[in-house]
This record gives structure tokens, sequence and C-alpha cells, in this order.
């Protein structure tokens, strides 16, 4: 048999070893912090915000109040009114003022009394006419000028008030009722100047609703004189 020209083969423990991989130690993962290799395709977290710093807690002023100190103080500064509005609101009360004081102490003008005092009953109407004869005294350091005269009827539980009658029917009461003439005198009417220190005399006729025997009963009776440009009325009373 010829000889076989393959050359033999060689035992595996005679074949070259393969040089070992040549990979730098910086290519290889690195451990995570339990010692584990991180994944080589993760990427590196960002670093962590550092934690807010905590806020004061809030006074607690108990139930009901409704006011957050912590807020109220960390808010801006309020804003006060413009100096106009301020400035009106001085001069406004300080008129309020001036007027109080001045009517506080004002004190009527004149004085006087009520001299005769004439009433009859109107039949059949539970009324009554009554002529109060008066004298006006101007105690003011100015002329006093009757503005409106009124009478008035106090009783212990009503009080009743009248425009003084006008002069032109003075006598068309005297003649239906001739009673009501006795101590009367001319007619006191508005306009009536009277100069400083002196008097002025005449008749209010009023009428009030009221029967003869209630009237008897009154507490009191009074003329009302309120002059011009003065804030309190004269009363003259009996």
């Amino acid at each position: 048999m010829p000889d076989d020209p393959t050359p033999p083969l060689k035992p595996a423990s005679s074949l070259p070893a393969e040089p070992a991989s040549t990979v730098p130690a910086s290519a290889e993962p690195a451990a995570n912090a339990s010692g584990a290799p991180a994944s080589a395709g993760a990427a590196s977290a960002p670093p962590a915000a550092p934690p807010e710093p905590a806020r004061p807690p809030a006074l607690d002023l108990g139930p009901g109040v409704g006011i957050n100190v912590t807020q109220d103080m960390a808010t801006p500064e309020r804003k006060l009114p413009p100096i106009k509005i301020l400035l009106y609101a001085i001069g406004g009360l300080a008129v309020v003022l001036i007027v109080w004081g001045f009517i506080g102490r004002a004190k009527p003008q004149g004085a006087g009394s009520v001299d005769n005092i004439a009433a009859v009953e109107i039949p059949g109407q539970n009324s009554m006419l009554v002529a109060l004869t008066v004298t006006l005294h101007n105690s003011g350091e100015k002329p006093l000028w009757i503005h409106t005269i009124q009478g008035k009827l106090k009783m212990s539980s009503d009080e009743y008030s009248d425009d003084a009658a006008s002069a032109v029917d003075f006598d068309r009461y005297f003649q239906a009722f001739p009673d009501l003439k006795q101590g009367s005198q001319a007619a006191l009417m508005p306009e009536t100047k009277i100069l400083p220190g002196n008097d002025a005399h005449g008749t209010v006729i009023v009428s009030f609703p009221v029967t003869k025997d209630v009237f008897d009963k009154r507490q009191s009776v009074s003329v009302v004189v309120q002059p011009y440009d003065q804030p309190l009325p004269v009363t003259l009373t009996k």
C-alpha cells in the first residue's frame, strides 16, 4: 500500500495558545455602590437638588380669628388712602363739630310771655279756637324778624300744634265767637321786625282738635315764634 502524503495531525496540546485580550481596565464597567457592575448602557443620574428649608409654622390665634401672622408679615405694606381723601374727611369732621358746637351753645334770641288766653269750643266739631295774646321781647343784639308762628297744646299723653291763623280771618272769628275777642289785640304776624331791646305785642289764633273739658285739663299752651336766621325758636308758654 503506498504511503499517505497527508502529514500527521499534531496533538491539541502542542497548538500555540491565542494571545490574551488586551482590553484596558478603564473600559471595564464600573461597580455601583453595592459592588455590582453598572449596566454599560445606563446614563449617569443628575445630582439631587438640595431640600427646601422648612417654613416656620403660622401663629395660631385660636378658632374664628382668621389671621395668619406668617402671611400677614410676608405681604407687602398696605397703602394709605390718598392725601386728598384724608383732607376732605378731616374737613368734613371739623365742619360737623363746629355746627354741633354752635347749635349746642345757641340760645333763643328773644323771650316774652303769654298775657291772655281766650278759648271757645266750635259746636259739633270737638275742636277749640284759642286766642293767645303775647309779648315778644328781642333780647339779641340785632333785629329779630318773625318767620313763622305756631300754637302748641301739651296734654298729659298727647301734644297738638297748629299754624297761626291769618290776620284777615280775625274779624270773621270775632263775629262768630264774641268771647274769643276778650283781651285780644291786633294780630302778631310773620315778617314783623323787632329791634334789639324792643317788644312786640299781639294776638295769635289757633285751633286744636279737643273738647273744652280736655282743653281745660291741659298741661300747657304755647306760642312758638321762629325768627329768620336763628337755629332756635322763641317759645312763650303758659
